[in-house]
């Protein structure tokens, strides 16, 4: 058992620490931004966008407000609505279902796989359906979703990935945003690229797509004050690209950070005997996971979540961060209630839910700060075992 003092506070993000460094070059870049006065649709924008479409490897990316439009605006291109339908997994935050919901379309729920808790590609088969028209499968945590087995699963029907929380995850070689028929990017401050603000982006290899989402982003308008569609505004802010322009040269630096504490933790699960109290995250072969969650497991005999909300709370008391992402299957949502979903339909996910802690995996923590959250997880396991042996 680890003998790491305690009493050190470990939150479970600091934004601070990641861009405190860059306040000098992230001020100058908003001071460019300010003289410029071009604020909207500016050139920190296109040289952002054009940034972003070269990091993931497609060939166009469209700016937005935020990560939900940038679900929402793909959606809308498509033009989805009542009587439609669209598969996501329910395991996932809201904004998935909710782009979905706001067009009038119905989301369908499937189950995720036990290991990457990413969307079950032979459910996604199951819930297909001629009235549907598009797949949403979410790269959970910073790994990407089975894309070949959900694109030979889905066939014609268009797969918008939603890649908010998988900026740089690589799926056989190529990045998330460049797998499906477009992907969709969250810049929320504690994304792995984050902004000071909300902030999104479409990334696709079609450029008639590209030019649609130009419009639909900016009211429909084409040109300038003349409608053919009905768009919405989406535009992303000037002075956020310019933050993010800042920070994306460091992105990939970020993600080394974070993938050597994975490894520092998958090391601590051996030498102190994490298992089987505790389950660490898993990476499907072929995939670069970027680590935006390190999402464990913790399981009950009685299917509770007793056990994790019992290493929630040691946590807790050692002033330790540590959150579950998420608690409550999308299919289960009160909102989502006329859907008919009950207990039982997806227990992939229901599971999930009892069982899942994250834990502080950001690149900027400290070997000593993960001592302390390793030593906490020692003390866990150990107890466990003794309890266990009883």
């Amino acid at each position: 058992m680890s003998t790491a003092n305690t009493a050190t506070p470990v939150p479970m993000l600091d934004v601070n620490r990641q861009n405190a460094p860059l306040l000098a070059d992230i001020e100058a870049a908003i001071g460019e931004v300010c003289r410029s006065g071009a604020f909207v649709h500016g050139p920190a924008c296109k040289k952002f966008e054009q940034q972003i479409a070269e990091y993931c490897g497609a060939e166009h990316a469209v700016g937005c407000a935020s990560g939900s439009d940038a679900l929402i605006l793909p959606l809308m291109a498509l033009g989805i609505g009542a009587g439609d339908e669209v598969i996501i997994p329910s395991f996932t935050f809201f904004a998935t279902a909710g782009a979905v919901a706001r067009l009038g379309a119905t989301p369908v729920f499937a189950d995720i796989l036990p290991d990457t808790f990413n969307i079950d590609p032979a459910d996604v088969a199951r819930k297909i359906t001629p009235r549907t028209k598009a797949v949403i499968p979410v790269h959970l945590f910073g790994q990407c979703a089975d894309m070949r087995a959900l694109q030979a699963a889905a066939g014609d029907i268009p797969l918008i990935e939603d890649a908010a929380q998988a900026i740089g995850a690589e799926y056989h070689g190529r990045r998330a945003g460049a797998l499906g028929w477009c992907g969709a990017f969250s810049f929320y401050p504690t994304k792995n690229l984050g902004g000071c603000g909300d902030g999104g982006v479409i990334t696709t290899d079609d450029a008639d797509l590209a030019a649609q989402l130009r419009i639909l982003r900016d009211h429909g308008q084409h040109p300038r004050y003349q409608h053919g569609i009905v768009g919405m505004n989406s535009r992303l802010d000037a002075l956020q690209a310019a933050i993010l322009s800042v920070k994306l040269t460091r992105l990939d630096a970020w993600a080394l950070g974070r993938q050597a504490n994975a490894e520092r933790y998958e090391s601590a699960a051996d030498r102190f005997s994490f298992a089987p109290a505790i389950e660490l995250p898993t990476v499907a072969e072929g995939c670069r996971c970027v680590w935006n969650q390190y999402t464990v497991r913790v399981a009950s005999r009685d299917g509770s979540s007793d056990r994790r909300d019992a290493l929630q709370k040691l946590l807790a008391d050692r002033q330790i961060g540590a959150a579950i992402y998420y608690p409550i299957p999308l299919h289960l949502q009160e909102c989502f209630a006329d859907l008919g979903y009950q207990r039982g339909d997806l227990p992939e996910s229901e599971r999930a839910a009892k069982e899942v802690l994250s834990l502080p995996i950001y690149g900027e923590m400290t070997a000593a700060e993960q001592e302390v959250v390793i030593a906490a997880l020692a003390d866990f396991a150990a107890t466990a075992a003794s309890k266990q042996a009883a």
